[in-house]
């Protein structure tokens, strides 16, 4: 530890030493000492995330610390007289920040109010219920993960999913496994078409590359890239009926009024965007707003709602109802935001200003150059949706928009789908495949998802294929 902090207090007093050498204020410092340790430290930092499951370490630490080291490098490089460049890079990438991640702690808690007011709950038991046979569960889990996540995101659906399948086979390794599979596949294409399905497309529908109307270009390639593995993966699954489950689940009071203020709130952030040209994230807020003022209604109007209902259990003689009663709390908003996946938003930050740092200091206008300026963008954006498997999409996405490549319209819509998509083909390449590694652990792993990634990239290709044909007009 010692020699860490002697070698970083060293490079520190050389890189203000290459500063004195400097009279501009735009330094290129992809070729210095400060330019190659921030490159270090990010992919340190990054390789610490990629072991989460094998440190038990949460992801957000090592982006945090980078991320802080990164911007010290660039500011005690830069002249004094320069610091101002620095101040506003920075408050530019914060600023970058603060609205994505305002938009998705609103999404977040309405999405954490519906599950505690027990929505999915019903959700699932109505599937148990009905008694699908393996092949149809199947289907259905990977249709509903599609169809779910453009609004819920694709973590979420995919947790839910996958909850279902568990309940339903869970003394059954190869049907849990393939379905998990299938339903990362679903979710992550699912969201691909919305900006509300993944962080990624909120970041291009925010940045202003594709408007609300235009992700609907996804859909028909977004539903290519799921059925072609899940048209396979069908012939691998054994046609019988699970054991049935009884398990009935009654919604808390305003659970559908909960899910109307949801779609509210969403169409107020895209009335925001498409109508008065201000940032979604208005919206989100005025959406929480609505939720804050629904849960005042909730807590002033409990204690009646619970005289009456215990009324007609004691009329009915129901002791379990009345039980039940007995354990009722009052709706609380701000209990529903501190469940928010704090991680996940202290990871964005991270990642959000370590790629604005390297930004900063030229390596992005590099890497656009090697990429876009050497290869076809098609190509390009096809090669980052791969790589988007290994390193997540977020900062790859985040990186993209940073050097605002001079791409067409079709070729921002690719990066779109290949970026969402492209994550699907490693279990570790999505928050969904992590996610439900972690949920299914003994069923699904990084290797029960390795056997299929040759038909998800064959889906990957017939996605990308389908996208340059039918949506050839913006190109």
């Amino acid at each position: 530890m010692k020699q860490i902090i002697i070698t970083l207090i060293t490079l520190l007093c050389s890189f203000s030493a290459v500063a004195a050498q400097e009279s501009t204020a735009n330094l290129n410092l992809t070729s210095t000492t400060a330019g190659y340790a921030a490159l270090i430290i990010f992919t340190i930092a990054y390789i610490l995330v990629m072991a989460e499951e094998k440190l038990h370490m949460r992801k957000s630490k090592p982006v945090l610390v980078a991320a802080g080291l990164i911007w010290i490098i660039i500011a005690s490089v830069y002249p004094t007289e320069h610091a101002a460049v620095v101040e506003s890079a920075f408050r530019h990438n914060l600023l970058e920040f603060a609205e994505l991640m305002l938009f998705l702690l609103v999404a977040m808690t309405y999405i954490n109010a519906m599950e505690e007011r027990r929505l999915f709950d019903a959700l699932r038991a109505w599937l148990l219920k009905k008694g699908f046979t393996y092949k149809q569960l199947f289907w259905i889990t990977g249709a509903l993960a599609f169809f779910i996540s453009p609004v819920a995101d694709n973590l979420t659906t995919a947790l839910l999913m996958c909850a279902v399948v568990m309940k339903v086979a869970e003394h059954d390794k190869k049907f849990v496994a393939l379905c998990c599979v299938s339903i990362v596949v679903a979710a992550n294409a699912g969201g691909a078409f919305s900006p509300f399905g993944d962080i990624t497309t909120l970041m291009v529908w925010q940045a202003g590359q594709v408007t609300f109307t235009e992700f609907l270009r996804l859909f028909i390639p977004s539903l290519v890239n799921y059925l072609v593995p899940a048209i396979v993966m069908s012939f691998f699954i054994e046609n019988r009926t699970p054991t049935s489950v009884d398990n009935d689940v009654e919604l808390k009071r305003g659970a559908l009024r909960i899910t109307a203020l949801f779609l509210l709130t969403v169409a107020t952030a895209v009335a925001c965007h498409i109508v008065l040209h201000l940032p979604p994230v208005l919206g989100m807020m005025m959406g929480l707003g609505y939720l804050q003022f629904f849960g005042y209604y909730l807590r002033m109007t409990l204690p009646g709602s619970l005289a009456r209902k215990r009324a007609m259990a004691e009329r009915q003689g129901d002791q379990k109802r009345l039980s039940q009663l007995g354990s009722v709390v009052p709706f609380d908003v701000f209990s529903k935001v501190s469940r928010a996946e704090w991680d996940t938003l202290l990871f964005f930050y991270g990642i959000v200003l370590c790629v604005g740092g390297l930004g900063f200091m030229g390596y992005l206008s590099l890497l656009s150059e090697s990429l876009y300026g050497n290869m076809s963008a098609t190509l390009a954006n096809s090669i980052l949706g791969v790589v988007s498997a290994v390193i997540d999409n977020i900062p790859v996405m985040f990186a993209v928009l940073s050097m605002e490549p001079d791409m067409s319209h079709g070729q921002w819509l690719l990066i779109t789908l290949t970026a969402g998509t492209g994550g699907s083909l490693l279990s570790i390449g999505s928050a969904a495949g992590v996610a439900l590694m972690g949920q299914a652990r003994g069923y699904y792993s990084f290797a029960s998802h390795l056997k299929w990634t040759p038909v998800i990239a064959l889906g990957y290709v017939a996605s990308i294929a389908v996208h340059l044909w039918i949506n050839k007009a913006v190109f």
